[in-house]
């Protein structure tokens, strides 16, 4: 039995020396790569050369100047617009922005004879030249046609208040104007615009009121909603 223990403890240790002996082989160790990335090449979109319809509410504040009188001094009161607007480009930077708006403008005076208030409704057309100066940012300048539709005069000398309406139906009382303005872009689709515009010709009266010829001048501040 001794003998059958010291023989198995000799090959034991036989085995543990050739183990040693022999270097077992490497394992080879395969590193997986990671899947390669997906790259997807984006596309910049950019508004500004895309054609785009859209409409424009705003207030006016108007007064005139120029009136050819010096007694005639005049204050400003406050009317809307609104109307249609539209953007086409022609270059990067450059687009042409036509417009079709209904806009309220006037004026009032302290007379000798108590307090008058003109106020009168035009036609507007204006014809812009859009620069864009920044992303965001832009900047118009351009003509504008003018066409009165109707006035409304309002003397009022303390006592008595008197309305007169008259309406233009012929068509004839059209004038041009010039418009300087900037825009700025809240988002894709709404615009912030501030404007002023000023009649490049006299507003004439029909030679019998009392009132003199003048020039309109109007501030406008209003949004502008772009529908691509």
């Amino acid at each position: 039995m001794k003998k059958l223990l010291f023989i198995a403890l000799c090959l034991f240790m036989a085995g543990e020396v050739s183990a040693q002996y022999y270097p077992q082989p490497r394992r080879r160790v395969v590193r997986r790569m990671p899947p390669p990335q997906r790259y997807e090449r984006r596309q910049v979109y950019n508004d500004y050369m895309r054609p785009s319809i859209g409409v424009a509410v705003g207030a006016n504040f108007s007064n005139t100047v120029d009136s050819y009188n010096a007694d005639f001094s005049t204050s400003t009161i406050a009317g809307w617009h609104v109307g249609l607007t539209s953007n086409i480009p022609i270059s990067y930077s450059f687009a042409f922005a036509p417009e079709l708006l209904f806009s309220q403008k006037g004026y009032q005076a302290e007379t000798t004879d108590g307090n008058f208030k003109q106020r009168t409704n035009y036609i507007d057309i204006p014809l812009l030249a859009k620069f864009k100066v920044v992303p965001g940012f832009n900047f118009l300048i351009g003509p504008q046609l003018t066409f009165q539709t109707s006035t409304k005069n309002i003397y009022d000398d303390g006592f008595n208040r008197v309305v007169e309406n008259e309406y233009d139906n012929r068509g004839d009382k059209s004038y041009v104007a010039g418009v300087i303005g900037i825009s700025v872009d809240l988002n894709r689709n709404v615009e912030l615009r501030g404007r002023y515009n000023i009649d490049l010709s006299r507003n004439r009266t029909d030679g019998v009121s009392l009132l003199p010829d003048y020039r309109n001048q109007v501030f406008q501040l209003g949004l502008g909603f772009k529908f691509n």
